[in-house]
């Protein structure tokens, strides 16, 4: 089940129209809507989330530091996309804000094999995980209505599922 949209504060907060905007929000108003999966008709949060593994396979070429550091970076810079990208639209938790569910699912994957069944194992956990919000998951979701909770939720899901990850990498061969 995918997030209702959380109403902004103030009109001040309100969208900026279309022909002014700006180099920077379209910029996060892509990376927010993981290159656009987040306008799919249904289920966006998956679409985005199917985004993110080709993005993972990427990653995980990369030295495990690098891994992290490179998915620390995403994180941080999904948190800038999904705070402009609510203000351009007006919702907190808009649904085509994917953006979070790419960075829950690469703290998911960090530094598991990029071996077929663990990319889909990953890909269900994420998904389960994101979609039960366990606690402190289901704090961020309904008190922060920002991009920092927007994000966060989906951090503490992927953190969740990792841990499942790290089960599944030492005991299935």
């Amino acid at each position: 089940m995918e997030n209702q949209p959380v109403p902004l504060e103030s009109p001040a907060q309100a969208p900026a129209a279309a022909p002014g905007i700006g180099l920077t929000d379209r910029f996060a108003i892509v990376v927010a809507s993981g290159l656009g999966s987040g306008y799919s008709p249904f289920a966006s949060g998956t679409a985005g989330t199917l985004v993110a593994v080709p993005f993972f396979f990427a990653l995980s070429h990369l030295e495990p530091w690098l891994q992290v550091l490179s998915t620390l970076a995403f994180i941080a810079i999904a948190v800038f996309a999904a705070t402009r990208a609510a203000l351009y639209w007006g919702a907190s938790d808009d649904g085509r804000i994917v953006s979070d569910e790419i960075a829950g699912y690469l703290v998911t994957m960090a530094l598991v094999p990029a071996e077929p069944k663990f990319l889909v194992a990953g890909f269900l956990l994420f998904r389960l995980f994101d979609i039960v919000k366990p606690w402190p998951a289901c704090w961020f979701d309904e008190r922060m209505h920002n991009g920092l909770g927007n994000v966060m939720d989906d951090v503490v899901a992927g953190l969740y599922a990792r841990g499942c990850m790290a089960a599944l990498v030492w005991f299935w061969p």
